[in-house]
């Protein structure tokens, strides 16, 4: 198509583990127990069924669907959409018994304001996520990492930071019984909520850095801390499940300097919370173990 610029990025690492072992790392892309995939840190791939011809899906924004299969060896996703169209492709190629070359290709050809989009934004993300890719696929072949892992560039990690996932309002959950119970009659309750990524833990004490206040209590997985003071008690709780983090919050007022104090502090609250999961959830992904780490340490407990 005219004025159309072809984007052709190649990626390559020799692995000293048998081409059988890394592909079959590679048979396990989208699924829950994905070892390569750079999640909690860069969205995870999801399909809409298990990986193979016909499957649906992609990774944060960028959307394909599966073209060609062959297991423990290759995969190939097609895109086709306002970037541009192509494909990515993943293969596996065994070099001896015991080495391999793994390969990334992007082949996409894109109009103008597209190409300078993905040069000065996507690329550098895309480099990152393929190359810590590869350092998962050795973490989880050889037990180890042999080399530094994969440097992450400051335009991939402002890009990173930009665009990572915002509280979203939730009425108060049901898990917070907690929370529920402190107060007969609350003045005010509110509740925001996080999506957990693969890898990211799921108890609520893993999260206990995000209120400096005393704890009052646990159950389940519900961690409820807060303070008592002369013109307001304010409780909050952490509910964690299986996909989501929940931070919500139950304040009783107690005279007029409460409701006064309150009335100001409501405007900020919301912000506040806001700016403060949204801080913690990226540091909290940033900490957690990479997949390839997961899946080693998950495989030798069983």
């Amino acid at each position: 198509m005219r004025g159309m610029r072809t984007v052709r990025n190649v990626h390559q690492r020799i692995v000293e583990a048998p081409a059988e072992t890394v592909g079959a790392l590679v048979d396990r892309l989208s699924a829950p127990d994905d070892p390569l995939f750079p999640t909690p840190v860069w969205p995870a791939m999801v399909l809409d069924r298990p990986l193979g011809i016909g499957a649906d899906g992609g990774h944060g924004p960028v959307r394909y669907h599966v073209t060609a299969y062959e297991p423990g060896r290759s995969v190939r996703f097609d895109t086709d959409d306002e970037l541009g169209a192509g494909f990515h492709r993943l293969d596996v190629e065994p070099l001896g018994p015991d080495r391999c070359r793994i390969s990334h290709v992007l082949d996409v050809a894109m109009p103008p304001v597209a190409y300078v989009l993905f040069k000065l934004v996507i690329e550098p993300v895309h480099d990152t996520m393929v190359e810590e890719i590869f350092d998962n696929a050795e973490r989880a072949a050889l037990g180890s990492l042999p080399h530094p892992p994969a440097r992450r560039s400051r335009r991939a990690l402002l890009a990173n930071r930009l665009r990572w996932v915002k509280p979203a309002a939730v009425p108060v959950p049901d898990g917070a019984r907690l929370l529920r119970g402190a107060f007969e009659r609350p003045d005010f309750t509110d509740a925001w909520r996080l999506p957990l990524a693969p890898g990211m833990p799921r108890d609520p004490r893993a999260w206990r850095h995000l209120l400096p206040f005393p704890e009052r209590g646990a159950e389940g997985r519900e961690l409820m801390l807060g303070e008592d003071a002369s013109h307001l008690d304010f409780r909050a709780s952490l509910v964690v499940d299986d996909e989501s983090v929940t931070l919500a919050t139950a304040v009783r007022l107690h005279n007029t300097y409460g409701r006064l104090y309150f009335g100001v502090v409501r405007r900020l609250h919301p912000y506040v919370v806001r700016r403060m999961m949204r801080r913690a959830h990226r540091r909290v992904a940033f900490a957690t173990p990479p997949a390839g780490e997961r899946n080693r340490e998950l495989r030798s407990a069983a």
